[in-house]
């Protein structure tokens, strides 16, 4: 975002990789920033499922270079939810004003972000004729595909160095929608907590910190019980690597990002607990 050989972004959708929804937004900005080097987030997010985008654009986004972040996980496309662009912590997000840019936004400021701007101005979306064409000065304004015709168009020009009081007036960042902060319960001997993400390997991320399971005292090697809303108790134990359970054996744990998790060491510990984004997980002492 400094210079033209410097210019990132990084994209994450739901959008999958059957279409050509994907490459259209790539083209999209390429057109406008050729030099601009795109990190492909995920296009695997479930469909709608605006809060796991969420969660994994907050785990990801720190590891990433100061960029422009793109998020499209929109259910509410061609509504009256707005457009927006929003600075915080070196990052600009740019997405619907759903709540999926919320927590990364949020991470990266560490507690609250500096300034939004709604995504108004039609000499920043896309300019052409539905084939692709750039030249013609029309404007695209398709009411299904804002990925494409606002939110890719946008954040080419903000990498080249469009500031975002030329994208639209300002919003106040307290309007911003936020998703509901997940319920975390947790004290000696117990941790109840939502199911946030389940990740490709069937691995379960709650929305409890290290924390949190410090609050509960659980320390290593020790045994538990975990379950998935009103489904039954599975035994578990408590490590820090898939190896400190035998092979189908239940572990829980701290993952990667902070988050405590539930995985079977070489299975599938969603399968295994009936779980799914948003049950509650109850893991108790002995």
């Amino acid at each position: 975002m400094t210079s033209d050989t410097e210019m990132w972004a990084a994209f994450l959708t739901d959008y999958g990789r059957r279409d050509g929804f994907v490459a259209a937004c790539h083209g999209v900005m390429a057109r406008i920033a050729p030099r601009l080097r795109v990190i492909d987030v995920t296009h695997d997010v479930p469909a709608q499922d605006v809060r796991h985008g969420a969660v994994v654009l907050a785990q990801t986004v720190p590891y990433l270079p100061a960029c422009v972040v793109v998020g499209v996980v929109d259910p509410g496309v061609g509504s009256a939810r707005r457009g927006v662009a929003i600075s915080a912590g070196g990052y600009t997000f740019v997405g619907p004003d759903n709540g999926l840019l919320s927590w990364a936004a949020e991470t990266v400021a560490q507690g609250s972000v500096e300034r939004a701007v709604e995504l108004t101005e039609p000499a920043y979306r896309l300019a052409g004729d539905r084939a692709g064409g750039v030249a013609s000065g029309v404007v695209v304004d398709a009411a299904t595909f804002h990925g494409r015709d606002v939110f890719a168009p946008a954040a080419a020009h903000i990498a080249r160095g469009v500031a975002l009081s030329e994208l639209g007036p300002r919003v106040d960042v307290d309007t911003l929608v936020r998703l509901p902060e997940p319920e975390v319960r947790a004290g000696t001997g117990f941790l109840h907590s939502e199911a946030h993400v389940v990740d490709h390997f069937g691995n379960v991320s709650l929305a409890a910190r290290s924390g949190h399971f410090a609050a509960a005292g659980f320390g290593p090697g020790e045994r538990v019980r975990v379950s998935a809303g009103d489904g039954p108790e599975t035994r578990a134990r408590v490590g820090r690597v898939f190896a400190d359970v035998e092979p189908g054996g239940l572990l829980v744990y701290v993952d990667s990002h902070d988050y405590v998790a539930v995985a079977v060491n070489q299975g599938d510990a969603a399968a295994l607990l009936g779980v799914r984004p948003g049950d509650e997980i109850s893991i108790d002492a002995g």
